[in-house]
């Protein structure tokens, strides 16, 4: 087993209000990396900016949570994001102006 001084892994989603679409990350600090995306500091959401987090798990293995990013990037893994955060899509779709559901994207 990998020995690390880090023991907590983030798999985190955000929601552009901007574009009405979503960005999976993984961090090893939440707070901070949240931190960097309010402040326009990660490139590919620098754009994108304000984000809501809406969904966010925890890992005490590293190689789960980048396992786990990758799925939830993938098309299966965005089906089951669609079936787990329905509700919450549609409370902020409808917030939202500009896009509809179909549209939002996953980056």
């Amino acid at each position: 087993m990998e020995t690390s001084d880090v023991s907590r892994y983030y798999v985190y989603i955000l929601f552009s209000f901007k574009d009405c679409g979503l960005y999976i990350g993984y961090s090893t600090d939440l707070k901070k990396r949240l931190l960097q995306h309010a402040k326009n500091q990660v490139t590919s959401t620098k754009l994108r900016t304000p984000f809501k987090l809406i969904h966010y798990e925890y890992f005490v293995d590293k190689k789960d949570a980048k396992a786990r990013e990758v799925f939830l990037k993938s098309g299966y893994g965005r089906k089951q994001l669609d079936q787990i955060l329905k509700r919450t899509f549609e409370k902020y779709l409808k917030s939202s102006s500009g896009f509809a559901f179909r549209n939002k994207r996953l980056i």
